[in-house]
C-alpha cells in the first residue's frame, strides 16, 4: 500500500537514491522541500542542474572545477614541482582541511582494481605521466589503504621510478582499508610529514 502520493513517492525515492540518504532521511528531505517556499526549491533545482552542466574536470589536476584551471592549479603560491597523488576530489578535499600541503594536486579518478575489471587505462595516470614532462621534484602517492590504493601506488611508484623524480608514500596512521575522506586532519598531516620513499 502506498503511504504518500505519486509525487511524494516519487521525490522520496529520487533522493533515497542518494549515497549516504536512507528511506528516513529521504522523506525528512522531501517533507522540508515541500514545506519551503517555491523559488527557494526552483534555487536549489537550478543550482542542481547548473552545477551538473558547467562542473568538468581542471585541465591540469583533473579535479571538479567550473573553470578551465582550478583555483589550486591556478595558483602561483603553490608549489607545482610536487603533486600529490589522490583516488578522488573528496581526498583532495580532505588533504586541503588541513592547510599544510602547500603544493598541487592530481586526481586519478579511481583506483586499479583487476576484481572490478578496473586497470591503469581506466584512471588518470597516462595524464599523470604527461604532467612528469614538466618540472616536477616529487610525486605523493596518497592513495587509501586498501588493497586497491596500494596497488595503485606500487604501480605509480614502479612507473616514475625510471624518470628520476623522487616518489614517496604518506606514511600509516591512516588506517588499512579507511578512505581518506573519512579521517581526521591530524592523522591525515602524521601521514604526510611521515612520508617514505617508494
Amino acid at each position: 500500500m502506498e503511504l504518500y502520493s505519486g509525487y511524494i513517492n516519487k521525490l522520496i525515492e529520487e533522493l533515497s537514491s542518494l549515497p549516504g540518504i536512507g528511506n528516513k532521511s529521504a522523506q525528512r528531505l522531501a517533507f522540508h522541500l515541500i514545506n519551503q517556499p517555491e523559488e527557494r526549491v526552483r534555487r536549489l533545482a537550478d543550482t542542481l542542474v547548473d552545477a551538473r552542466s558547467k562542473v568538468r574536470y581542471c585541465s591540469d589536476c583533473f579535479t571538479l572545477t567550473d573553470r578551465d584551471t582550478c583555483p589550486i592549479c591556478a595558483n602561483a603560491n603553490r608549489d607545482h614541482k610536487t603533486i600529490m597523488v589522490v583516488e578522488n576530489p573528496r581526498d583532495l578535499a580532505a588533504y586541503e582541511k588541513t592547510g599544510k600541503y602547500e603544493g598541487v594536486y592530481h586526481v586519478l579518478h579511481g583506483a586499479i582494481s583487476p576484481m572490478l575489471g578496473i586497470g591503469p587505462g581506466d584512471i588518470k595516470l597516462k595524464e599523470l605521466i604527461a604532467r612528469l614532462q614538466k618540472d616536477v621534484d616529487e610525486v605523493i602517492i596518497a592513495t587509501n589503504s586498501s588493497l586497491e590504493g596500494e596497488t595503485t601506488a606500487m604501480y605509480i611508484s614502479k612507473l616514475i621510478k625510471p624518470t628520476g623524480i623522487r616518489v614517496t608514500r604518506i606514511a600509516s596512521g591512516v588506517p588499512v582499508g579507511g578512505d581518506l575522506e573519512n579521517i581526521d586532519e591530524v592523522t591525515l598531516l602524521r601521514a604526510l610529514d611521515g612520508r617514505k620513499d617508494l
